[in-house]
């Protein structure tokens, strides 16, 4: 890992570039590179320099768990959350998938907790303060704020959810929800090309 600047984190291979605004520029050796360069010094900026990076990171790739791994890891290393995962809907549960952060709960009914109501109501749900949120699934007690945002199958239907925690009370706002329904976005196009 080598920081350019405090705004930047790179990790592989980066190349100098003239504008002074990005002072270095993502390059890809593959199709599939396992390198990030986060730039921005905003948590927009920071999004928008995500996520051409997972594109390109989930592209020729069919295994959904591969792929959700992958861009889990990335939300982590860009932006250092307490904790972020994915689950899965399978029957009538939500079960744990790929997640990066302390141990979790493995299965969420819908309707409970943050996740569960996001699967229900399937649209994104911003919780300033979890202790606060009525029936919320305490998995760690150093959470203190959640979005979660739901993912929808070809059909309509929510097929996972993306769930990120903060450490930190109020740490989401509506840049998060946009750019983690873009996330989720990719998700389903992941979903539905889908090999295993």
């Amino acid at each position: 890992m080598t920081k350019c600047r405090p705004s930047t984190l790179v990790v592989g291979q980066f190349e100098q570039t003239h504008d002074p605004v990005s002072a270095t520029r993502f390059v890809s050796s593959s199709p599939m590179s396992e390198s990030l360069l986060i730039t921005g010094t905003t948590r927009e900026e920071k999004y928008k320099s995500l996520l051409p990076q997972l594109v390109a990171l989930t592209d020729g790739e069919n295994d959904l768990v591969a792929n959700a791994s992958n861009i889990v890891g990335a939300l982590k290393q860009a932006f250092g959350f307490f904790w972020v995962g994915i689950y899965f809907v399978k029957k009538d549960q939500l079960v744990l998938g790929p997640f990066q952060g302390p141990i979790a709960c493995t299965r969420i009914s819908k309707g409970k907790g943050v996740c569960g109501s996001a699967w229900e109501k399937k649209q994104t749900i911003i919780v300033e303060d979890v202790d606060k949120f009525p029936g919320h699934i305490a998995c760690s007690s150093d959470s203190k704020s959640e979005i979660v945002v739901p993912v929808f199958s070809n059909d309509g239907k929510v097929c996972a959810v993306i769930d990120v925690d903060s450490d930190q009370l109020s740490d989401f706002n509506s840049t998060d929800a946009h750019y983690l329904e873009e996330v989720a976005g990719l998700l389903s196009i992941l979903h539905s090309r889908n090999d295993s």
